[in-house]
């Protein structure tokens, strides 16, 4: 039987912890005892954990041997913000599909309230990665950024940056991945879509325009297309 899988909130040498939430449903759900066995976590590596005390504040592991190692592949997402029950859809189901960062971006289109709210909303965004992320075997939880404007997001460095743009017709995102980079980005617009004067900002920093087809798709929905696109070709 596959073994559950949980994210060290800390582990040193042999020995890993978890701590609030995690531990509390380890401890009060699923009953955990001593002696139990878990997948764990380490950083770059997966190891497999052997319980050996268990509170409702704090969990602890002996760690045994690895079952997986090595890193992910580089996949940010910028990501405008729109309705936030959309939003953490897209966030989760992009996690389950690999991404390692997400940049919320106010955009020229995002809802002014939005914005305002945003700041209060990251820690949110990065608890449902978090449990994405276990629920989906990932080896990292993905980096939720602060939100902040376009200018800021554009300066993100990888190899190949593309932007979703619904004026683009002729490359599509397969195109711009048929090389397998081991670094990519990728821009999703708000609801309305990129303004033009943002269009013209991505294009003088070097992004490319791709279009997943000829649909026009809600932004949860693309942001989920592209991903799933990065995990075909990709992973």
């Amino acid at each position: 039987m596959t073994r559950r899988r949980w994210i060290a909130d800390e582990f040193s040498g042999d020995h890993a912890a978890l701590l609030g939430a995690n531990a509390a449903h380890l401890a009060r759900v699923l009953r955990a005892r001593v002696g139990q066995e878990y997948d764990v976590v380490c950083g770059d590596a997966v190891r497999v954990g052997t319980i050996t005390a268990v509170s409702e504040e704090r969990v602890e592991f002996m760690l045994g041997e690895v079952v997986s190692s090595g890193g992910e592949r580089e996949t940010v997402l910028l990501m405008a913000i729109y309705k936030f029950d959309r939003m953490e859809w897209a966030i989760e189901k992009c996690t389950e599909l690999g991404v390692t960062r997400i940049v919320p971006v106010i955009a020229r289109r995002t809802d002014a309230h939005l914005a305002t709210a945003a700041a209060k909303r990251v820690e949110r965004w990065r608890r449902i990665a978090h449990e994405a992320a276990q629920q989906s075997r990932r080896q990292r939880v993905p980096l939720i950024d602060e939100a902040v404007k376009l200018k800021a997001a554009l300066v993100v460095e990888t190899g190949v940056r593309l932007l979703l743009n619904e004026n683009e017709r002729a490359k599509k995102i397969c195109d711009s991945l048929s090389e397998k980079p081991q670094e990519v980005a990728i821009a999703v617009g708000p609801e309305g879509g990129w303004a033009d004067e943002e269009l013209s900002q991505f294009e003088a920093a070097g992004w490319q325009s791709v279009t997943l087809g000829s649909r026009i798709l809600r932004a949860e929905t693309a942001a989920i297309a592209a991903m799933t696109a990065v995990a075909l070709l990709l992973d």
